[in-house]
């Protein structure tokens, strides 16, 4: 995932060239918060629970990897592509 703080809206952008998914936040990169709107957003759009995501890596950057309990990669991708 590649994250992009303080944006004007928020946004879930799917794949783009490099496989990568970039996700807009409005908050910022202070105490968490942009972390947290990342997992948010992206559970409202894979329709589970904030608790089934976590980030594994990236926590201080903008590049991310998150970890998705409950679902495998191709339900993941199918949920992402339908909205």
């Amino acid at each position: 995932v590649r994250l992009q703080p303080k944006a004007s809206r928020e946004e879930l952008r799917v794949w783009d060239e490099g496989g990568v998914l970039r996700v807009r936040v409005k908050e910022a990169p202070v105490d968490g918060a942009a972390n947290a709107a990342l997992v948010r957003l992206v559970a409202k759009h894979l329709g589970i629970s904030r608790g089934a995501i976590s980030i594994i890596h990236g926590a201080t950057g903008r590049n991310k990897i998150l970890k998705v309990e409950g679902l495998s990669a191709r339900q993941i991708k199918n949920r992402l592509y339908l909205q």
